[in-house]
């Protein structure tokens, strides 16, 4: 088991959230770290049901604010849908991960990972009227 820092970045590198991560092996694909990602945000966010989510991409029924994700009605989200979401948004350039400073380019890349490494999900904001 590796226990991994995983940190959320805007594209001028600011860190807007971090937190650890266990990692069961060594190696991974990018769409099994989006996965364990999501599932951990999920799953956190599942116990308490609170007013705002503060993960990855938007939930399915919610809306940005500057506090996280707010949903329309508190409610439990579905692990599954949110996955898809994530992986979605990857595919589309929503974001993109940096693995010891080395962008991930594919879903089926696989990762190595060590003690020390350092994973940045990359977040890109749409310009507006863009």
């Amino acid at each position: 088991m590796i226990q991994i820092l995983i940190s959320d970045e805007l594209l001028n590198g600011k860190i807007s959230n971090q937190f650890n991560i266990d990692i069961d092996r060594e190696e991974l694909t990018a769409k099994q770290l989006i996965e364990k990602r999501v599932t951990l945000e999920v799953e956190n966010y599942n116990k308490n049901i609170s007013e705002y989510f503060n993960g990855l991409v938007e939930p399915l029924d919610a809306e940005k604010t500057l506090n996280g994700y707010k949903l329309k009605k508190r409610q439990m989200i579905d692990v599954e849908k949110q996955i898809y979401v994530a992986l979605a948004a990857f595919q589309k350039n929503g974001f993109f991960i940096l693995v010891d400073e080395v962008q991930i380019e594919t879903l089926d890349q696989k990762i190595n990972l060590n003690p020390s490494s350092k994973i940045s999900f990359v977040k890109l904001t749409p310009l507006i009227g863009g």
